[in-house]
């Protein structure tokens, strides 16, 4: 199952892909279900009423799966094409460092270069969205705590990023990432260390990896991170990009306005957005 979140004239909503339309969630299923994130929660996705009648899908604001989680945890150099062209050495542990809602955008909606920067770069990655809670959570049981996956775009600004040794300047400027274009359940994926990730920039394909070749598995990150924070249903976590990235190229290849920028993963589909100065 495919689940959007969008926006349109009679405000937020979500729903069902169906036939290359959406089929959104009833209005008295949204009464008393809002958004994903508290259909997460009640462990009521298996009961999503839809209405008949589908929209087209281009004519809503698609938001990010879950515009609302409570939590975004971003994993850094968990690939090893990634960690050699920075060079570093794998790290011990995970490498988390946070994003705020505000810097996530949806498919279709622009990305946003500050004008403070002209180092923008992209990071196409895969997204895991939380559905069962838990604090603590063994390795071998991290599976069954995820609702389903999503393409995530975790752009970047780099000379932000390298002002201190924290990441978190360069990650979190207002809508200069992107989540979507859906939430794919997680019984459709199956193994998703199988699937393929391809991040194109104007056509041009510049990351291309099997998930396979995660220094750090998603049963692992969801066990680390679980050990510091209770993980909640709608949370987000990013899983690291591949090796590509503008800023290690020569020259460095960055964002511009104009620029389209697509992150298509296979069994999810593909994260489309532009790019426009703020």
């Amino acid at each position: 199952m495919r689940i959007v979140s969008f926006e349109s004239d009679q405000g937020r909503s979500y729903g069902r892909i169906e036939d290359g339309g959406i089929a959104p969630a009833t209005r008295d299923f949204r009464a008393r279900f809002p958004d994903l994130r508290s259909l997460l929660a009640a462990d009521a996705l298996k009961d999503l009423e839809t209405e008949t009648t589908l929209l087209d899908a281009e004519s809503v604001r698609w938001t990010s799966p879950v515009p609302n989680p409570d939590k975004i945890l971003c994993v850094g150099l968990n690939y090893a094409a990634h960690i050699k062209e920075t060079g570093r050495d794998r790290p011990p542990h995970p490498s988390i460092f946070t994003r705020y809602p505000s810097s996530v955008l949806g498919h279709g909606a622009p990305l946003l270069r500050p004008h403070v920067s002209d180092e923008f770069d992209y990071e196409g990655e895969l997204a895991v969205i939380i559905g069962r809670p838990g604090r603590y959570i063994a390795a071998d049981d991290a599976i069954g705590h995820i609702a389903g996956y999503t393409c995530f775009n975790d752009g970047t600004i780099r000379d932000y990023q390298r002002h201190t040794s924290q990441f978190w300047p360069g990650k979190s400027f207002d809508s200069t990432g992107a989540a979507g274009p859906w939430m794919v359940t997680a019984d459709e994926i199956g193994d998703p260390a199988a699937q393929h990730l391809r991040t194109v920039l104007n056509g041009r394909e510049v990351q291309s990896t099997p998930l396979s070749d995660l220094a750090f598995s998603i049963a692992e990150i969801i066990a680390y991170v679980s050990q510091v924070t209770r993980l909640s249903p709608g949370d987000i976590i990013a899983t690291g990009t591949p090796g590509g990235v503008g800023r290690f190229r020569t020259p460095p290849l960055y964002m511009r306005a104009g620029d389209v920028v697509e992150v298509e993963i296979t069994g999810i589909g593909t994260l489309r957005n532009s790019v426009s100065d703020e």
